[in-house]
């Protein structure tokens, strides 16, 4: 009971439980998606016609494949995906089995991201390192990845607050969380305290993943 309202008995059964569900789903998903994409973001840039290892063929299959992958709708996507979730997960029901479906949709996201801010880092920077004999590798990560963690990590936050909308559409798909519980109770039941109890942990959910992020943001411009 809160404030003298009894709370609905699927909020009280499930509603932590699907926060911590969720949670769990954006910080794997976001991790792979970080760890996978970043390197697709940093190549993207080396080979671009402005990079340091200019490569017109390679560039344009690497974008392609960006841009397919942020092109198709996420619920196609989760759908499409389902006999591979299940090959390697082994199932598709459980917020686990949608790790893998919400980081595949993220990893080109947030590598295009990654590029974008490589390509706002200062070229008189890349210039002076490579003047002063710096290998190209070291440049990529010792000039290029350092000045721009501001960036990578702004576009970080995105990238998780955009994993935390995603993750409502696989509750629809045998998914866990918080997109089950208002489908399979705010919307199947049309219970409005279990939509209203959804939405404002989604907000608060969203809300401090910004939060955090605009803060180590804040803390790293101060660094540089």
């Amino acid at each position: 009971m809160i404030f003298g309202y009894q709370l609905n008995p699927a909020i009280q059964m499930y509603g932590w439980s699907a926060i911590y569900q969720t949670l769990g789903q954006v910080i794997f998903a976001a991790l792979i998606a970080f760890i996978v994409g970043l390197p697709i973001g940093l190549l993207a840039y080396v080979v671009s016609p402005t990079g340091l290892r200019p490569n017109r063929i390679a560039h344009a299959i690497l974008s392609v494949i960006v841009s397919l992958g942020r092109a198709i709708p996420f619920i196609a996507l989760l759908v499409l995906l389902l006999p591979v979730t299940r090959w390697v997960v082994g199932t598709t029901l459980g917020w686990y089995a949608e790790i893998l479906p919400l980081a595949l949709g993220a990893i080109p996201f947030y590598a295009r991201l990654v590029e974008n801010a490589l390509f706002a880092v200062k070229p008189g920077k890349v210039e002076a390192a490579l003047m002063v004999g710096a290998s190209k590798s070291r440049v990529a990560f010792d000039v290029l990845v350092r000045e721009s963690l501001p960036a990578l990590v702004a576009a970080a936050t995105v990238t998780v607050t955009t994993l935390t909308g995603y993750s409502m559409i696989t509750g629809t798909i045998g998914g866990e969380g918080l997109g089950a519980l208002l489908y399979n109770y705010g919307y199947s039941r049309y219970m409005l305290d279990v939509m209203i109890f959804v939405v404002i942990a989604a907000v608060i959910i969203v809300e401090s993943f910004q939060v955090i992020g605009d803060a180590i943001v804040r803390l790293l411009d101060h660094t540089h």
